[in-house]
Formats: structure tokens, C-alpha cells, sequence
């Protein structure tokens, strides 16, 4: 508000001054109507805003795109139980079945899936590097040349790290890289990956992953069906079938993994993920379990 009383100050200043005949004065009933529908500010509780009389300006039809926006059925994270459509590696239809809300739509958090998976690299990691110390180096342990009257540098060793084939200073040793992460953190962090493979589209419901054979063209065939399929993570509820592990353990783009062992950074390196009743009902009973403390 002041510096548009500012600026029409500096606009009157700026132009030439003409001197008019003195107007009349204004009658009192006539200011309300003035404020009313002349001035060009309204005031609500304590604030001015500026209002503007011009008619509405229509954008043109061909300046228009003429492509639909889809937006979305339903809001994500409202912890609400999906129904997904049950099939197989055939496309037959086997069904419905009702994916808890608690595990399957909850807020994405992309904080919680950061230090899940930094977990879980720190934690793989073997730590076997080592490097040998002066103690443990081979070579002599003797004076190498007296102290003094050599005109050369004092030495006690030839082992010392700035020699050839000396120790090395300060170099790694074996030990784990493991860090700590809270268990309903982890937890979280595949709710968290298993809602965003839901809201994506992308977690499919199979009755089994039964194969009639162990030829690898059989599971070439079925994921070549897929839509924008380029790798899938097979997922079962128990242990897995050897015509399965037979058929898939050739082709770097399908992985199969068995419930207990399905984790975030798995699901994160494939863009379709695939599991069987078991493997769901199973891994909801997993989140479902109180922790042990």
C-alpha cells in the first residue's frame, strides 16, 4: 500500500504542472458511492488489496491443447485397503484380492528410503581390506647405518612406511561397516517401497508362479506380455520351485526371490514387481508382528 502511494507521488512530481480552476467540493452523500465503485482498493481486516475492473479476457480455442489431462482416481498415502485383480502367467483371471491398506498405501517418504538402502549397503559390505603394519611387514629389523657421520637421514628401520616395500600408515583394516537403523524404520521403508510399486501401477497379484516346464523361452514368452516390463523381481511365499530358479537363472533382467528375503533395494532395481497370494498374505503378516524390543 505504501509504495503504490509512493509511486503515484513520484508520477505526479514527474509531470508538468498545469494550474486548473478550483473544483467544486464533493457532497458528503456521494463519498460512499465513490469508495464504493471508483476506488481501486477494498480493505478486509486490516489489509488492502487491488481490485481490478477489467471484463474477463477468453483465450482463444486453437490456443488450447487438445490432449486430456488424467489425473488421479484417488489420493496416495490415505492408508486405505486396494483391491488388485488375481492372475497368472497365462492372463487367466483367478479373482480379486483385498491389499491392507497399512502396508500398501501409505505415505510415500523418500527420506525413509534413503537411509533404509544406505543401510543395507553399509551392511553387505565384507570389510576383508587390510593392509600390513610395521609389525607385521617382512623385511630386517637392524639399524640400516649408524646414527652419525653418515651425512644421510637417521633411520631406525627399513620397514617404515616411507621405504619400498615398507608398511603402510594408517591403512584399513578388517572390520564392519554396518550401521544401526531402527526396526520400525526398516519396516516402514518396505511399506514405503511396496505403496510406490501400488501407486505406479506396477505390483502384480499372481495365484502361483507354476511354469510347465524349465526352459527359459517359457518365462522370455510371459514377460515379453508385460507392458513397459524391462526387469521384473518374482516374488513367492515360500521356498521357490527349481523349474522357476532353472528358468530364470539365466536372463539378468528376472530375478525371483522368496517372501522372507524381499527387500527395499530389490524392489528398487526393478521396475515391476510380481507376487503370488502367499507372498502378500505372508508379508503382511510380517508388518503385523509387533517388534520385539
Amino acid at each position: 500500500m505504501r509504495g503504490l502511494i509512493r509511486a503515484a507521488a513520484l508520477l505526479r512530481q514527474s509531470q508538468p504542472r498545469t494550474w486548473l480552476p478550483k473544483a467544486a467540493p464533493i457532497e458528503t452523500p456521494l463519498l460512499p458511492w465513490i469508495s464504493k465503485h471508483l476506488s481501486p482498493f477494498s480493505s478486509y481486516k486490516g489489509y488492502s488489496t487491488l481490485e481490478t475492473h477489467e471484463p474477463e479476457v477468453l483465450i482463444p480455442p486453437e490456443l488450447l491443447s487438445s490432449r486430456s489431462v488424467l489425473t488421479p482416481d484417488r489420493r496416495i498415502g490415505e492408508y486405505e485397503d486396494l483391491v488388485a485383480t488375481v492372475t497368472n502367467f497365462r492372463g487367466e483371471d483367478r479373482g480379486f484380492m483385498v491389499l491392507a491398506g497399512d502396508v500398501f498405501d501409505v505415505p510415500i517418504r523418500t527420506d525413509i528410503i534413503h537411509r533404509v538402502v544406505k543401510w543395507q549397503l553399509a551392511k553387505r559390505r565384507q570389510g576383508t581390506h587390510s593392509t600390513k603394519t610395521i609389525s607385521e611387514v617382512s623385511g630386517t629389523g637392524r639399524k640400516p647405518w649408524r646414527q652419525k657421520g653418515t651425512g644421510r637421514a637417521r633411520h631406525g628401520t627399513l620397514r617404515g612406511p616411507q621405504f619400498r616395500h615398507g608398511a603402510a600408515c594408517h591403512g584399513p583394516k578388517p572390520r564392519s561397516h554396518a550401521i544401526k537403523l531402527q526396526k520400525k524404520v526398516r519396516r516402514l521403508g518396505l511399506k514405503v517401497a511396496l505403496s510406490a510399486r501400488t501407486a505406479e501401477g506396477k505390483l502384480l497379484v499372481f495365484e502361483d508362479l507354476e511354469l510347465p516346464s524349465h526352459k527359459t523361452k517359457n518365462i522370455v514368452n510371459y514377460v515379453s506380455e508385460m507392458t513397459d516390463s524391462k526387469k521384473v523381481l518374482l516374488v513367492d511365499g515360500g521356498p521357490l520351485d527349481d523349474k522357476l530358479k532353472l528358468a530364470t537363472r539365466n536372463l539378468h533382467y528376472v530375478n525371483v526371490l522368496p517372501s522372507i528375503g524381499l527387500n527395499v533395494y530389490s524392489i528398487l532395481q526393478h521396475d515391476t514387481l510380481v507376487m503370488t497370494r502367499d507372498a502378500v498374505n505372508r508379508i503382511v503378516e510380517r508388518m503385523h508382528t509387533p517388534i520385539n524390543r
